[in-house]
């Protein structure tokens, strides 16, 4: 049986993680998924920017989509959130609020990860259906924006992407974070351009430790 959108939703939440990956090529997604899914990290954000990435998205759902969930990053028009999703994307993230974006992945039972920035933005993403709202950049805000935008805001659930690594992952979860979007200090181009798949699976087994140890598991 397929799995429903809370099935994956929660098979995210639970590593904590979700891998943003800039492929040099699309012949490499397989293996980097692999070592991703070995260090316990099933949510795999292809961006726009690998090239073929719709092509590589459909690949990774085809071998590899009853262990991990695959999603699009970097979208930037309803259109392509569409031909991603057809292709097997269970989620959809974008760099800012595009409304038509949020409304196509929710009108395919998608997980919509619009990106904002203000708490105005970041409002109006979660009003007009966002699961999650990607605060982004995150790089200069640190831990202590979410915390400050949880208080009066409990029922939002965020993700940080921009700037996010080993040594704050763990303080991004205790200000509130829903899950980490991790990109070069889990995937780095080095790793990607020797072929370093044991590199990659110890980077994701460390960012998910660092996630239980902030949940107190």
């Amino acid at each position: 049986m397929p799995k429903s959108k809370e099935q994956y939703f929660n098979q995210i939440a639970d590593s904590g993680v979700i891998a943003v990956i800039r492929a040099p090529a699309q012949e490499m997604l397989i293996d980097i998924a692999n070592a991703l899914l070995a260090g316990g990290v099933p949510g795999i954000e292809v961006t726009m920017s690998t090239p073929k990435a719709i092509a590589g998205i459909e690949m990774l759902a085809d071998r590899l989509g009853d262990k991990c969930v695959v999603g699009v990053g970097t979208v930037l028009d309803a259109a392509t959130a569409k031909d991603a999703i057809q292709a097997g994307a269970q989620f959809v993230v974008s760099p800012t609020f595009e409304p038509e974006i949020v409304e196509t992945t929710r009108r395919y039972g998608k997980i919509s990860v619009p990106g904002a920035f203000t708490p105005t933005e970041i409002m109006r993403a979660w009003g007009a259906g966002a699961d999650v709202v990607k605060v982004f950049p995150s790089t200069a805000l640190g831990p202590s924006y979410f915390k400050d935008i949880l208080v009066p805001l409990p029922q939002l659930k965020l993700t940080p992407t921009g700037g996010v690594d080993l040594k704050n992952a763990g303080e991004w979860i205790k200000a509130g974070a829903v899950f980490l979007g991790a990109g070069s200090a889990l995937v780095s181009k080095d790793a990607m351009a020797k072929k370093d798949w044991p590199a990659i699976t110890n980077n994701a087994k460390a960012f998910v430790d660092a996630v239980k140890t902030a949940r107190g598991k």
